[in-house]
């Protein structure tokens, strides 16, 4: 299936599940190296980076943990501009080394918005890992430590990704069609 409807549109594969799971792997590879004597711990960002969360985790093979919050930014195609607290963290993280796990750095809004509420618990050390991060579209100063793939400012959807609540299931990346 080369291309999907969803709701009103039409979107085409932008990145096949093989170069995902290929790409996830050597973030792994790369993140092991670091961290598999620190026993870090991991926030996933819900809902979109559950996937990328999932396989990224099933790659490491040292101790850790994991959590999960949830942040909203989104309505339909556009950002808000606004990031709204969801679920928060509940686990103490003061002198962890933490480790976010995001889906797409768009704007930058929701990691900046993360990453004040996350320091001031005092972990050891923040780094981030996003899936996608689109480097046009940054209107915060902010730099990812691991990334799967840079993409252009284009509406994407699938591996989490997705548009009002569809799509998230799609085991490759869409762009919409233009």
């Amino acid at each position: 299936m080369n291309t999907v409807k969803v709701l009103d549109r039409q979107f085409e594969i932008f990145l096949s599940s093989e170069k995902i799971q290929d790409r996830v792997k050597v973030l792994a590879d790369d993140i092991s190296k670091v961290y598999a004597d620190k026993t870090p711990f991991f926030i996933g960002i819900l809902n979109g980076s559950f996937m990328f969360a999932s396989d990224l985790l099933k790659n490491l093979n040292f101790p850790c943990q994991v959590s999960f919050m949830k942040l909203a930014s989104y309505s339909g195609t556009q950002s808000l501009g606004v990031v709204n607290n969801l679920v928060g963290l509940k686990e103490n993280i003061e002198g962890r080394h933490v480790i976010i796990i995001e889906d797409i750095i768009d704007t930058g809004l929701t990691i900046s918005h993360l990453l004040e509420e996350i320091q001031a618990k005092k972990p050891a050390s923040i780094s981030i890992a996003t899936f996608l991060l689109k480097p046009e579209a940054l209107k915060k100063d902010v730099k990812a430590d691991y990334v799967g793939f840079e993409v252009p400012v284009k509406f994407l959807i699938g591996y989490g990704l997705d548009y009002d609540g569809y799509g998230r299931n799609l085991k490759h990346i869409y762009s919409e069609v233009e």
